[in-house]
């Protein structure tokens, strides 16, 4: 068999941003050019974001627009198996069985449910939002992963799918395989405008479909330290550089670092620099995506449903067997 190598982004938002670019979209395609002769499953994460979006307009076009993003970010879309885990009862089907053999505790200690309790909505958490691992567990070992490249926050979500990989091995015989998980430390969390991991929940994103105005904006709002522009500064604790950094190759990074420690940048060119640098990386994109329709979109999601189908409920079939829930 083919390596399969599994990734999918919830379309809870209407774009996506450098965050998610930079963390998952790049390393994703890097990864699939790497592995030319890999099976490529993306998948669209709307089962995800129903968990807290509720719109249904805003759900099917934040759909669309996330693929298309995909697409112009250089995503071979026609090549990869790209779908909707709504469009496949395999996914409900394993997670009803994954509910069934997770202990409360397991849930609890999860990243999603803590970062609930933290924002303060002990008594608005769905039980969606619990279960969300679950789901994410389906989607992976529902198609026998080999790699699911992952931003560093969802690293707990793929080791749980992990340990229920092995734990459904030792109790049915084997049936699953243990993905591994790929993630790039170096790009795993992108700093936001404020310092914080870019995200779309804490609003200090810039947005791959944002324009020009509204980047200006944005990067002006960066916070820095209040050194004259005479003095040394140390790029790394400057989030305008750490932003920065994202665009440059090598030697120019390393010639931005050299005037930020000589002296005589002002964090004005600084920023003044980052925006040139966003602006001339997100122009190409943002032409490619004003190209792609939504119907070219809906017709790959169309025909690669009819495929995963099939793959997932030969696997339900052998899972159903297994656990007795197949009388014959």
């Amino acid at each position: 068999m083919k390596k399969r190598i599994l990734t999918g982004l919830k379309p809870t938002d209407s774009q996506l941003h450098l965050g998610n670019y930079f963390g998952t979209v790049k390393p994703f395609i890097e990864m699939s050019e790497t592995y030319k002769d890999a099976e490529i499953f993306l998948f669209l994460a709307n089962m995800h974001a129903f968990t807290e979006l509720h719109d249904a307009q805003a759900l099917r076009q934040n759909s669309l627009n996330i693929l298309k993003l995909y697409a112009a970010c250089g995503a071979d879309l026609s090549r990869y198996f790209i779908y909707s885990p709504a469009d496949v009862p395999g996914h409900a089907q394993l997670t009803r069985v994954f509910d069934c053999l997770t202990i409360m505790g397991t849930m609890e200690r999860m990243h999603s449910y803590k970062e609930a309790l933290d924002k303060g909505k002990k008594w608005e958490i769905s039980v969606g939002t619990f279960c969300y691992p679950i789901l994410m567990a389906a989607d992976i070992l529902l198609y026998d992963a080999d790699v699911v490249p992952v931003g560093k926050d969802q690293k707990q979500h793929v080791e749980y799918a992990r340990d229920m990989a092995q734990k459904f091995n030792r109790q049915y015989g084997e049936t699953f395989k243990v993905p591994d998980v790929s993630i790039r430390d170096e790009v795993a969390i992108v700093p936001g405008i404020d310092g914080r991991k870019m995200s779309k929940s804490y609003n200090n994103y810039i947005g791959l479909l944002d324009d020009e105005k509204t980047i200006l904006k944005k990067v002006k709002q960066i916070p820095t330290s209040v050194q004259t522009v005479e003095e040394s500064k140390n790029p790394d604790e400057c989030n305008v550089y750490k932003i920065t950094k994202l665009f440059l190759t090598a030697e120019e990074d390393a010639a931005l670092r050299k005037r930020y420690l000589a002296g005589g940048l002002s964090f004005k060119d600084a920023k003044d620099h980052l925006y040139e640098k966003i602006i001339s990386f997100l122009k190409p994109i943002q032409e490619k995506y004003a190209k792609i329709s939504d119907k070219e979109i809906i017709t790959l999601l169309e025909k690669n449903a009819k495929i995963v189908n099939e793959i997932a409920k030969k696997k339900i079939d052998e899972i159903y067997a297994k656990i007795g829930f197949k009388l014959a």
